[in-house]
């Protein structure tokens, strides 16, 4: 399966200030696979070295003499590893931070050298105290697939292309093929493994399977990576993230998590969950002014998971409630629709807040914050999209044209733009 991310790799090859790379991302979103792949094409040979099962993986990192760390490496990879040739890859980097700190020496003394690390919990690592090399590596991070990479990996690479274009033209020539997809994604979401076993065999109850594995999985590094009392507090703050999506006001709540709970019960186990890149934490502002973040309510906000498909997942949405008929984009509370463009939003990487009243009688679902402009953005999921929430907020701020997303077509107005829900490219094609 092709990501888009591919091309980001390519750039860091080929850039001549390059430094060892780190890709970031959740459990299971395809980094080893992306950056193996990435290896088997680019370079000559790949020198792989898992740090959670190398036996010696230790002796490497006794001292960060960079000559001998490369020999270390190539005995313990079986690989000869040749400048420019050969691709470095430290996988797990998180169970033995040494190596993260050993990347400021291979930049610095061995920069001929191709290195990239990945590493599943390395933003909870980094909050522990692992010695980062700032300034000495390149950063990039990997997200579940977007809508765009899960209809090319369905087999349709033009429609693909169109939609990475935001060809909104030709797509609306396209509409019911691509609301077939997008209510598609909605069920499988964008974890390669889902989105694999959806495209080779077409069985819902079977991709569920991998779903709910994934989740397990996700439960287990709770227990794994912190103590027993902070785990059950992790699991309840995720278990209660469906319920806070499909309110009608989706402000997050503590007392809705458990009875009579505070801000300091539960702002840690937040924070692991986003360190572990499982959960997106949006935050209310109250002035649409730059930049963003000096107008941010810090105790106001809202959290997504990191996945539409694992939210309807946990929710346990049946597949017969979300392949079939468009009810899926407008059932609770239009939760689905919600974190489904925030989950494309999200790898844009522009800073993303959204913006109510105290009295809720004015919400804007996301606003963005580019580098030339504030977009407001409401999500729709319904046909009928009167809400004069946008409307106001326009009109209060007339210098912002809004953005809305729906299941009405393209359609330009001197106020706001409505984007098709699986047109969101179009939308992220400005923030560039």
């Amino acid at each position: 399966m092709e990501r888009l991310i591919y091309n980001d790799l390519l750039k860091w090859k080929h850039n001549t200030h390059r430094k060892p790379l780190i890709l970031n991302g959740a459990r299971q979103v395809g980094k080893t696979w992306i950056l193996k792949e990435f290896g088997r094409r680019e370079y000559e040979k790949t020198a792989y070295i898992n740090c959670e099962r190398a036996d010696q993986i230790e002796e490497v990192f006794r001292d960060f003499d960079s000559s001998r760390m490369v020999t270390a490496l190539s005995v313990l990879s079986g690989v000869d590893i040749i400048p420019e040739k050969t691709l470095v890859f430290l996988d797990e980097v998180q169970e033995y931070p040494r190596a993260l700190t050993a990347l400021k020496y291979f930049c610095e003394d061995a920069p001929q050298y191709h290195i990239v690390v990945a590493g599943s919990l390395l933003g909870i690592s980094l909050h522990q105290g692992a010695s980062f090399p700032v300034g000495k590596v390149d950063m990039l991070n990997l997200y579940p697939m977007t809508l765009a990479e899960f209809v090319l990996a369905m087999g349709n690479r033009q429609a693909a292309e169109i939609l990475h274009n935001g060809d909104m033209k030709t797509a609306s020539s396209l509409n019911s093929f691509f609301i077939e997809m997008l209510r598609k994604y909605y069920y499988v979401g964008g974890m390669p493994a889902a989105v694999k076993e959806f495209a080779e065999t077409g069985k819902p109850n079977e991709v569920r399977k991998i779903q709910k594995q994934i989740l397990s999985d996700y439960r287990r590094d709770f227990s794994k990576h912190t103590s027993r009392s902070e785990a059950e507090r992790i699991a309840m703050v995720w278990d209660a993230i469906p319920q806070q999506l499909a309110k009608e006001n989706k402000k997050f709540k503590y007392s809705d998590v458990k009875q009579g709970s505070r801000a300091n019960d539960f702002l840690a186990s937040i924070q692991w969950l986003i360190d572990a890149g499982l959960i997106y934490k949006i935050t209310r502002i109250n002035k649409p002014a730059r930049p963003l973040r000096f107008y941010e309510e810090p105790a106001v906000f809202k959290l997504y998971m990191n996945d539409v498909g694992l939210l309807g997942a946990l929710m346990d949405v049946s597949a017969k409630e979300m392949l079939l008929g468009d009810n899926v984009f407008s059932e609770y509370k239009g939760a689905l629709s919600e974190q489904y463009v925030l989950s494309q939003l999200i790898t844009s990487e522009v800073p993303i807040h959204y913006y109510s009243t105290n009295d809720s009688q004015v919400e804007v679902d996301f606003i963005i914050q580019t580098e030339s402009q504030i977009i407001p953005i409401e999500v729709k999921a319904e046909k009928n999209v009167h809400s004069k929430s946008l409307r106001v907020f326009t009109e209060k701020n007339p210098e912002l044209k809004g953005v809305r997303l729906s299941m009405l077509p393209f359609e330009q107005q001197e106020w706001m733009d409505n984007i098709p829900l699986y047109g969101i490219s179009k939308l992220i094609e400005n923030f560039q």
